[in-house]
């Protein structure tokens, strides 16, 4: 496995090794032991998450207050995605950034996102299936949506035309703390 520290440190971007040949390929998507000495981290997921979306469909950005936030590892089982962490951790020296990654099934990539960060991605795919591991239970009363192209963030979705959005991602909140932070 290669591990390699984006832009934001702590997130990362994790390579299998993956065992071809003419019958298809083989490679470990997960093993505890392996994942923790790779990554220097000690990590324990308790929750699978599985979703399926449309070409152009923008979920996120999506975080959940402490104490229950949630870090996730994501992979992409079908199709492909632009995979987005956005650093809102008041206090860090990358607060207000945010970094991205096309994750597909064709190269097998994850990305690790740790607690205290958003996360969104945009399907580039005709359909994607996203698979991620949660660090905490899904807790709606702690959950948080940032819009999506809030102008302080300046996220470079590459998106043909508008974004398919639910609800709740068309409605998220501004975010308020890098404009503040700059003075």
């Amino acid at each position: 496995m290669k591990v390699t520290p984006l832009a934001i440190p702590e997130v990362l971007l994790i390579e299998p090794k993956v065992f071809g040949d003419e019958r298809g390929f083989f490679f470990e998507s997960f093993n505890q032991k392996v994942f923790n000495e790779a990554t220097g981290l000690d990590i324990n997921f308790v929750q699978d998450n599985h979703s399926k979306s449309a070409q152009n469909v923008l979920r996120g950005l999506h975080y959940q207050l402490s104490p229950r936030a949630q870090g996730k590892l994501v992979r992409v089982i079908a199709g492909e995605i632009f995979d987005v962490a956005v650093d809102i951790r008041k206090g860090s020296p990358t607060f207000g950034k945010w970094v991205a990654e096309v994750l597909s099934v064709g190269n097998k990539r994850q990305m690790w996102i740790p607690p205290g960060l958003a996360h969104g991605f945009l399907v580039l795919s005709e359909s994607a299936e996203v698979l991620y591991k949660a660090t905490d239970y899904y807790a709606p009363e702690y959950e948080r949506c940032i819009l999506w192209n809030d102008p302080d963030l300046a996220i470079a979705w590459p998106l043909e035309g508008d974004p398919v959005l639910s609800v709740k991602d068309s409605s998220g909140a501004p975010f308020v703390g890098r404009a503040s932070a700059r003075q």
